[in-house]
């Protein structure tokens, strides 16, 4: 019994050492240093010590083992501060990297997805399990427990999947644009986005409470508070309509918000946005009528809209209403918007 414990005890230590080896290599933003032609051919894990209000820094050690053990040997890079994961991945696809796995929440997935699709090159994206909302992975059906994701991974294939642009205007009032794997909205979600991650840096609130849990508190906590503003929406170049409005979500997955399904006839393969829009209600309406985003059925209330699209034009009635744009958890500008549909852009590694 004892050498049995003292092997399993020197391997956990092995894969502690390695671990913290590769952090020190990358932990400063650095790229990964120039490795021989075979060891730059091997999958690279992007981590986000800081996802889920730092439960992903905190169970790499022993996530890194588990890895390794189902899925094989990899590389790995730890992000220090928003945009590391863009930056790596965009410059280890431009230099032949060919797939790229991630290990952190929604942002991250997104972030790296947006690396590899400025590098212009064919590098393939994976999904571990780690974070707060998971709402990606259940559209791609990746499963939750970390050995078993590690091994779809092994064994999945490729699937070329859409993704999302939006044209959005910044803090200084210039038109930039980011891509989106899962969803971009505006109104009552971009409140709670703005609230869970300002929770997540100061406390780990998000971490603590459960991706569910925890969105659906700052989502009763943004309600109370929110103004529906009057929006003007013009799709695929049709008649513009002008209406308050309670959330509006462009969607390319499924789910959003840790678990809500926000659109559940969404694909993410049929070159289409899913749009759905929820005019105003009042704060018991939605407190009433709230539960059901996470069955789907929502959809089919009086005061929801929803259709499928190429494009959407979204800007405020009133100039000087600020309505920000929440593009996959994060929120980087406001209105005036432009949302369009880039099909098949993307290659990601599915459950085969």
């Amino acid at each position: 019994m004892y050498h049995i414990l003292a092997r399993i005890a020197l391997r956990a230590m092995r894969a502690q050492a390695q671990s913290l080896l590769f952090g020190r290599m990358l932990r400063s933003g650095d790229t990964v240093p120039k490795m021989p032609k075979l060891n730059g051919r091997l999958p690279l894990i992007i981590i986000n010590p800081a996802a889920g209000g730092g439960a992903a820094g905190r169970s790499w050690a022993s996530a890194a083992a588990t890895i390794r053990t189902h899925f094989g040997p990899y590389e790995c890079a730890f992000t220090k501060g928003e945009g590391d994961a863009t930056r790596i991945a965009e410059e280890q696809s431009r230099a032949g990297r060919t797939f790229l796995i991630t290990f952190g929440g929604d942002g991250t997935i997104s972030e790296v997805a947006r690396g590899i699709l400025r590098s212009g090159a064919a590098a393939e994206l994976g999904v571990l399990p780690q974070g707060t909302g998971a709402d990606f992975l259940r559209t791609l059906g990746t499963p939750k427990q970390l050995a078993a994701a590690a091994r779809a991974l092994r064994t999945g294939e490729p699937r070329r999947i859409d993704v999302g642009k939006v044209e959005y205007t910044d803090a200084e009032g210039k038109t930039t644009s980011r891509y989106f794997v899962n969803s971009s909205s505006f109104g009552l979600s971009g409140e709670v986005a703005a609230r869970m991650n300002r929770a997540n840096r100061s406390s780990g609130i998000g971490s603590a409470l459960g991706g569910k849990l925890a969105y659906a508190t700052h989502t009763v906590k943004a309600a109370f508070a929110f103004e529906a503003p009057e929006v003007w929406l013009e799709t695929d170049e049709q008649e513009k309509r002008r209406l308050p409005i309670t959330q509006v979500s462009v969607n390319n997955g499924r789910f959003f918000g840790g678990g809500m399904k926000i659109a559940p006839a969404a694909r993410l393969v049929d070159g289409l946005l899913d749009l759905v829009v929820i005019r105003k209600v009042s704060f018991a309406r939605i407190l009433a009528d709230g539960p059901r985003i996470y069955t789907g059925t929502h959809v089919s209330l009086p005061e929801v809209d929803h259709l499928q699209v190429k494009t959407l034009k979204a800007w405020p009635a009133d100039e000087a209403v600020h309505v920000g744009v929440e593009v996959d958890g994060e929120i980087p500008g406001r209105l005036p918007a432009r949302f369009e549909v880039c099909p098949t852009a993307l290659a990601v590694r599915v459950p085969s």
